[in-house]
């Protein structure tokens, strides 16, 4: 398996497949939460959320689309440091599965700062957010999709884009595959988690997305635990 992670894994998740899901893949979200808790899954996210604050000279209000946000936990980060810095700061948790659009309300059913709207990706308006982020959204696409993925998440957002996944390593792969066997019994946990980090990045497939959008913007840096942190600044010309 390990000889296997020099290259993106090309297979799909179970989460991928839209076509199932139902009480199984709500606990698949929920029992996700604790292994986002275990691996620090929302530092990375939080680390590139203030760069762009600062980039943007610290503003007192800010707006956020989290796309492909599951029940949108690493959220909770976000509010509690805009909590801690007197931020105004709105979310909007973005996904295309009813499953994780309702495990999301019901996360955040007390937290009026934070809206669940069921949608995809390519159907955003341009320019509708301050800032958008992917946290363990990418790795579902292929090299060939991401240059539009990453572009459609720049369209939607007036400031830039923090994208938040996994280092493909086997130490990572082999810490998931045996944390989820720990926490879960769940088929989506069970399948998906070891087969998201073997479908994760290594920096030259960060250069390859550089270059193929021409992102002069783009900073890249390793994050604790086995993640990047992946921060695009939008161009004034973009804007």
């Amino acid at each position: 398996m390990f000889k296997g992670l020099k290259q993106r894994a090309m297979q799909h998740e179970l989460m991928d497949d839209f076509s199932s899901g139902g009480p199984e893949l709500r606990q698949a979200l929920q029992h996700l939460r604790r292994l986002n808790r275990i691996f620090g899954a929302a530092g990375p996210t939080l680390y590139g959320f203030k760069r762009l604050w600062l980039q943007a000279g610290k503003p007192k209000t800010l707006t956020i689309l989290d796309v492909g946000s599951g029940s949108g936990d690493v959220n909770r980060h976000l509010l509690r440091w805009a909590d801690e810095n007197g931020v105004e700061l709105r979310i909007t948790l973005v996904d295309i599965t009813e499953e994780a659009c309702a495990e999301a309300r019901e996360f955040f059913r007390t937290e009026p700062r934070v809206s669940v709207m069921r949608s995809s990706l390519f159907q955003l308006p341009e320019n509708g957010v301050d800032i958008t982020t992917g946290t363990q959204f990418v790795h579902h696409f292929t090299n060939t999709e991401l240059p539009q993925v990453v572009g459609c998440m720049l369209k939607a957002s007036r400031l830039g884009v923090v994208i938040n996944d996994i280092h493909r390593h086997w130490i990572a792969w082999g810490a998931v595959w045996v944390t989820a066997r720990v926490i879960s019994k769940n088929r989506y946990i069970l399948n998906d988690g070891p087969l998201s980090v073997a479908k994760g990045f290594r920096a030259k497939d960060w250069t390859m997305l550089r270059q193929s959008l021409d992102l002069s913007d783009m900073i890249v840096s390793w994050r604790p635990l086995f993640r990047y942190a992946v921060v695009i600044v939008k161009r004034e010309r973009e804007r």
